[in-house]
């Protein structure tokens, strides 16, 4: 039977990667990953600290927890000491040989066949179904929620515009890399890639798309994908009127332990947009001004995305976990916020300098 510290091990060796990484990438102490890897049950305070941390190693190394944890339960079973009762030598009934037996073994067959039948139907009615999914045509249209599905060579994605209608992008191409045919040319996104799509040439990104799966050997299996709008371009042209002026702060009314730095410097304050692709688990909250506060547990590959007006707050529970982009006046910067196993609070805001300037800060709160 496999072993599942021999698989942990083994996988990870085949990837190169190093414990000491993958320990601060995890926030999981290294001799803890050791352990798993050399199955030492008494390292760890708790069956369910080692279950947890096996489970969120094995998705690290992308093999299925719930296989590497059925190896672990396995291993428990085989060595759980058999109970005194059954080293007892009982006689056994003939009976049970003659007739018990013999209906439990056709029981077993007919339980297998019928199990057996029921799994090739299912695997034909998906066969079919892909099938079909793959000679026709859909037509899929992009609201403010994020799509998360599978899509195929030919489809299309329905963008809203401020006027009414839609822009049409198709699905050019499902192997290897994913290609997306829009009005400003084909965009091409690889494999856990994040890409921020421009489709009308202004310069400033329309939505973000984000591939999950695809294959390199059949394009008919499609890609999967996450589109995700991007808001508040409305106010591209730099406006005010949306930003309540009366609640920007001036910088001499921050307190001094907080100190701030300035992502960005203007003569008016706008609309900005915040984009988080997570890279690992992490427990965040949010508040868009003064709208009420949001709590989210997001994972791998997920996406988040906000138009502030005046500003935006975050509680972040493993800073390395997420990286965060900031788009405004057509301009894009990335926030380098801090280390693995991280906590922290921060504010994303316009403030107003004594020179009458408006300045986009990011203030690191306790």
């Amino acid at each position: 039977m496999d072993s599942y510290g021999e698989i942990l091990k083994s996988t990870r060796e085949e990837k190169n990667l190093d414990l000491d990484k993958i320990s601060r990438e995890l926030t999981i102490e290294k001799r803890y990953l050791v352990a798993l890897e050399e199955e030492d049950s008494g390292v760890f305070p708790g069956e369910a600290y080692l279950t947890g941390f096996l489970k969120n190693y094995s998705k690290y190394l992308e093999l299925d927890p719930d296989y590497v944890l059925k190896l672990y339960q396995n291993k428990l079973i085989q060595e759980a000491p058999v109970p005194q009762d059954l080293l007892a030598k009982k006689k056994i009934p003939t009976f049970f040989f003659t007739v018990i037996i013999p209906t439990v073994v056709v029981a077993v067959f007919a339980i297998v066949t019928l199990v057996l039948i029921s799994v090739k139907k299912s695997k034909q009615k998906e066969a079919d179904s892909l099938k079909q999914k793959q000679n026709t045509t859909s037509k899929i249209e992009i609201t403010e929620k994020k799509f998360n599905d599978r899509v195929y060579k030919g489809d299309q994605l329905l963008i809203p515009t401020e006027n009414g209608g839609n822009i049409v992008l198709t699905v050019k191409d499902t192997l290897s890399s994913f290609g997306l045919e829009t009005p400003n040319g084909t965009f091409y996104v690889d494999l856990a890639e994040e890409a921020e799509i421009d489709i009308d040439g202004d310069n400033v990104s329309d939505f973000i798309l984000y591939v999950s799966d695809i294959s390199s050997t059949d394009y008919k299996r499609g890609a999967e994908i996450s589109v995700l709008l991007r808001h508040g371009f409305v106010f591209a042209d730099g406006s005010s009127d949306s930003v309540d002026l009366a609640e920007i702060p001036f910088a001499n009314e921050l307190k001094n332990k907080h100190p701030y730095k300035v992502i960005l410097e203007d003569n008016r304050a706008y609309p900005f947009s915040i984009n988080i692709s997570f890279r690992g688990s992490c427990l965040f909250r949010d508040r868009v001004d003064r709208n009420p506060a949001i709590e989210t547990y997001f994972e791998r590959g997920e996406l988040f995305t906000a138009t502030p007006k005046n500003g935006i707050r975050l509680w972040i529970s493993n800073a390395n976990a997420l990286k965060i982009t900031i788009i405004a006046d057509a301009k894009t910067f990335d926030l380098d916020i801090g280390e693995a196993g991280k906590i922290l609070v921060e504010d994303i805001k316009w403030i107003k300098d004594t020179d009458g300037k408006y300045k986009l800060v990011v203030i690191e709160l306790d």
